[in-house]
């Protein structure tokens, strides 16, 4: 069994390679988090950016689905793709966790767990029964046995509880991200969900220390395409204390995803003026801001949300939807009892995003 040490790590965490590497990953999130304070409407960009990391964290934990299942999901309750629920409920926790965060200014233990409970739908919590270990998946081997007993682990997460918010070390707040995802893989504190949950953590510490202003960063398609080292760079901090390997990796992790991030919203933000010119060129009398902002909230719309968001009659609602869908704009599908239409522009953009290079 391991015996994880308290916060904070007695190494040196800001090393020159640190530092330097730090300047880069500093200067990539302060542009993307202007870029996207200027934007009006910022929950369209956050949707479109959130249903790819739901999906790609979710992927880390080998369930995999596609943004054609994630759609019906989402538009539909009782939809039966089981990994289309579980992405679908991760999101449902980080936008859970972003409005906590926002309202209370900590993050706590207590948070942690009410996150984890809606991306798993149990109420399971702190790990109370010995046995749980971490196994290579290829060889079956056990790479590590974490902390067992819900006494040791509630220890360890109160100290890391105060790591997060308490900032009495002076270190740089995404060295500190690092060590906190480190630490809270190393606790392993939940029978399940532990990786997206810590992957959760990642971006509402960012939002705690004002770094961010929306959830709209996330390293899950950086961790998939270097997958093997960020298993080893984990491990070898728990066997040699290897910190600045780590802390590089993940400093790495949120430069390239911050500019990979802003290419997508830029791309979105274009689709979406785009979009609202062209509607307002090919039908002007049932063009408003307020439409096309509705027909981006996510990838598709129901004549309900039209009827609502412009207070307007469900026929009215029915019949705006067609002529936007005879045009070109949409393209509807008949799931379940209902018709759906999907904003095939920004589908495709998000589902680009998605695929990995």
């Amino acid at each position: 069994m391991a015996d994880v040490r308290l916060l904070p790590p007695n190494a040196e965490l800001e090393t020159k390679r640190v530092l330097k590497q730090l300047a880069r990953s500093h200067r990539a999130l302060a542009e993307l988090k202007g870029f996207v304070s200027m934007i009006p409407n910022k929950n369209i960009l956050i949707n479109a950016v959130m249903i790819n990391e739901a999906k790609d964290s979710s992927e880390i934990e080998n369930i995999i689905t596609t943004h054609d299942e994630l759609f019906k999901a989402m538009s539909q309750k009782n939809y039966s793709n089981p990994a289309a629920k579980e992405v679908v409920n991760y999101r449902t926790a980080l936008w859970h966790g972003y409005e906590l965060v926002k309202e209370r200014q900590v993050l706590s233990t207590n948070m942690i767990i009410e996150i984890r409970q809606l991306i798993e739908k149990n109420r399971a919590g702190i790990r109370k029964l010995p046995g749980t270990v971490l196994k290579n998946e290829a060889t079956g081997e056990v790479v590590y046995t974490p902390p067992s007993g819900e006494k040791e682990i509630m220890a360890l997460m109160d100290n890391l509880e105060k790591y997060i918010n308490n900032d009495y070390d002076n270190v740089d707040p995404l060295i500190k991200l690092a060590v906190i995802y480190y630490q809270f893989e190393t606790i392993h504190p939940f029978y399940d969900g532990n990786g997206r949950t810590g992957r959760i953590i990642n971006v509402l510490y960012l939002i705690l220390k004002e770094l961010l202003d929306s959830p709209i960063l996330y390293i899950s398609k950086y961790i998939i395409r270097n997958k093997l080292a960020y298993y080893k760079l984990l491990q070898e901090v728990r066997t040699k204390d290897s910190w600045e390997e780590w802390i590089l990796f993940i400093l790495d992790g949120i430069e390239q995803t911050a500019e990979e991030t802003l290419l997508l919203v830029k791309k979105i933000k274009n689709i979406l003026e785009k979009t609202a010119e062209d509607i307002n060129n090919i039908l002007p009398k049932i063009y408003s801001r307020e439409l096309v902002d509705l027909l981006f909230y996510e990838f598709y719309t129901k004549i309900v949300y039209i009827e609502k968001g412009l207070n307007i009659t469900r026929k009215t609602a029915s019949n705006y939807l067609s002529s936007l869908e005879e045009k070109g704009f949409l393209i509807s599908q008949k799931i379940g009892k209902e018709r759906i239409f999907l904003n095939k522009r920004l589908f495709d953009i998000v589902k680009q995003a998605g695929i990995y290079r």
